[in-house]
């Protein structure tokens, strides 16, 4: 057995409702995991990424995932930078040492498309949270000996702009079915428009080097200014603030749907100024159900609705017949394909497609649960919250 300290979830109550979940916290404790077999391999984490599905385990939304797995607790953390400190007998691809990004398809469909992730619904699969893991071989990429890239960055960025790669490739692709002319002899260019955060940051990225304008909503100051750093049209979240649509309370609060609708209007009415009055060629939103109703009336025809999150509300509602006159695609993925992450690193490490981290703040293993509640409570000013586990 390999003991190491961690942060553990535990399991929540036995018949909790599902709707009404209770929230777990991380506990620093040692936790203990069997040796490595032949084809795994013992890393220590050096830095990781706060991703969603990490807000979710906590939050037990959807499902409490330690009840889901069958196990009483675990140790979450999908995305990171690890060293090798002991592989496998039969591993051939990394060595004592080696500095690797840790992927998360623990299991994949026949595509390679994830069905299971590590460290989250994947049953006996441990995170990055811990001193010490294991992982599969397969689950590690060697990081280039000569990259121009930090640490810090490749452990903030990949997580998201791998994701925002495949979103966007299926995104373009659906847009082009459609539309036979280039955006980039398109008189004005078509926009592109973000909800979310650094997956939608990285598709806008994307956009822009496919020939979109694109632009980003933001309330947070810090924020649009880095979309603005980054050639991007910033828009002031805090211009319609009452963006939030709720059906019920259109029906019953008289002053909540006047508000909202006041909100609708100035965020249709910026839409269509800086599309030229055609509408969103293509929306990426990773929010949902706040702001569904007003990002279907902002989207052009023949536009594109791409989503790869659902931080609020996991079911919508649209009126199909408006959907099919105005011929919107909707594309819904999630992660990307593990046959293509060779690919993507790649093109990161040779195109310049990576984010800067400049001053932000890397929370400290002792701080993971302030990283935790900052991120929950919307506290950050960084689209790509860092950690430190071990020295590197």
């Amino acid at each position: 057995m390999i003991t190491t300290e961690a942060w553990v979830l535990h399991a929540g109550p036995a018949g909790a409702e599902s709707g009404n979940p209770v929230p777990g916290e991380l506990v620093l404790e040692d936790f203990s995991f069997p040796d490595i077999a032949e084809d795994e391999v013992l890393v220590e984490p050096l830095y990781g990424s706060w991703e969603a599905n990490m807000s979710h385990a906590l939050e037990r939304a959807p499902v409490d995932v330690c009840r889901q797995r069958g196990e009483d607790r675990m140790v979450i953390g999908n995305f990171g930078v690890v060293r090798v400190v002991r592989p496998g007998k039969a591993v051939t691809r990394v060595k004592e040492g080696d500095l690797c990004l840790m992927q998360a398809f623990a299991r994949t469909d026949d595509h390679g498309y994830v069905k299971l992730v590590h460290a989250y619904d994947a049953p006996g699969t441990i995170g990055v949270l811990a001193r010490r893991t294991k992982i599969g071989e397969r689950l590690l990429l060697p990081l280039p000996e000569s990259t121009r890239y930090s640490l810090q960055q490749w452990a903030a960025s990949y997580g998201r702009y791998w994701t925002a790669w495949d979103n966007w490739k299926v995104a373009y692709a659906c847009w082009r079915s459609q539309v036979r002319v280039s955006p980039a002899d398109m008189d004005p260019p078509p926009l592109a428009f973000g909800w979310g955060g650094g997956v939608a940051v990285a598709e806008l990225e994307l956009a822009q080097r496919a020939g979109f304008r694109a632009a980003m909503a933001s309330g947070n100051p810090q924020r649009l200014a880095e979309i603005e750093a980054k050639g991007m049209i910033p828009v002031d979240r805090r211009l319609f603030p009452d963006l939030d649509h709720d059906e019920d309370r259109m029906a019953a609060d008289p002053d909540y749907r006047q508000r909202y609708r006041q909100s609708e209007r100035t965020f249709l009415k910026i839409v269509n100024e800086l599309s030229g009055r055609r509408g969103a060629a293509v929306i990426i939103d990773n929010i949902g159900k706040p702001v569904h109703r007003a990002t279907l009336r902002a989207l052009g025809r023949q536009g594109v609705l791409a989503t790869v999150g659902w931080k609020h509300g996991m079911r919508l509602e649209n009126i199909r017949a408006n959907e099919c006159i105005k011929r919107h695609i909707h594309v819904h993925t999630h992660a990307c394909c593990f046959h293509d992450i060779e690919e993507i690193l790649e093109f990161q490490e040779g195109s310049g497609w990576m984010l800067e981290l400049g001053d932000q703040r890397v929370y400290r293993f002792d701080e993971i649960p302030v990283l935790a509640r900052d991120y929950a409570e919307g506290n950050l000013d960084s689209y790509f919250p860092l950690f430190r586990i071990n020295q590197d």
